[in-house]
């Protein structure tokens, strides 16, 4: 198996990590969310900045990460969710790229998400230069409305390994259970058979299964909450830490 490390975290190894998103719309919310979540047993924190509202003006945004960095000292994955991809904000290609290789030339990030689904030679360089940072990248696709089939789930998980991910992310939206089950089948044959860290979750309560179960399956971070929920199905950090210890294979 092919172990990714970030700070303290070895992704790939034992339970998986517990990213709790970041989803307050300014400085004030933000930093309160932080202080709630300092008091809660979690990994890493996810910046979701598309929910901020002054994400359009990057200094702003820069002046935001140097806040959080006084007070939050774990692992942080910096994300813009565009919207075609269920984010809250419309940005540009263009802008997007350039505020992800600001975030990632600021030195107050730790991981970045880029998504798979966008311009080749924009997603290849910005790939480049995360890792000339030594940022790890998060690669997603994320489908609110179906879940496509195990092959094509595979697919899209090895496609983000050749264009540099150090971890490959896919979200999808289930219609009736064999959904779920298609989706922790695919993470299972990406387990043994390629052994890259990957996470995947089948979202809603339908696929709530597949954010605890993720040691056995083979997905290396689940995203619960403390307050505020960034995707459909989310369960409490609390609830999520317990069911992970109960279910460890060790």
């Amino acid at each position: 198996m092919k172990t990714i490390q970030c700070k303290n975290l070895i992704f790939n190894s034992g339970l998986p990590k517990i990213c709790i998103p970041l989803t307050g719309k300014n400085i004030t919310s933000i930093l309160d969310e932080i202080n709630d979540l300092n008091q809660v047993d979690h990994d890493l924190a996810e910046l979701r900045i598309d929910f901020y509202e002054d994400v359009d003006d990057f200094s702003k945004v820069v002046d935001l990460l140097k806040k959080i960095r006084e007070i939050y000292f774990k692992p942080l994955l910096f994300t813009f969710r565009t919207k075609k991809e269920g984010g809250v904000h419309d940005m540009s290609e263009e802008n997007y790229f350039e505020l992800i290789h600001m975030a990632t030339d600021s030195g107050l990030i730790d991981m970045v998400d880029i998504e798979l689904f966008s311009h080749e030679e924009s997603l290849r360089k910005a790939v480049a230069f995360a890792h000339e940072k030594h940022i790890k990248v998060v690669m997603s696709n994320h489908d609110f409305h179906k879940t496509p089939d195990k092959d094509e789930i595979i697919k899209r998980l090895l496609k983000m390994q050749e264009n540099g991910a150090d971890i490959s992310k896919i979200a999808v939206m289930p219609t009736c259970d064999d959904d779920v089950l298609e989706l922790l089948s695919a993470t299972m044959e990406v387990k043994n058979k390629y052994g890259f860290p990957c996470i995947t979750m089948s979202m809603g309560r339908l696929g709530a299964i597949t954010r605890l179960s993720g040691e056995l399956f083979g997905s290396c971070m689940t995203f619960a909450v403390v307050k505020n929920t960034s995707a459909p199905g989310q369960i409490s950090a609390a609830k999520v830490k317990e069911v992970l210890d109960l279910l460890h294979l060790e």
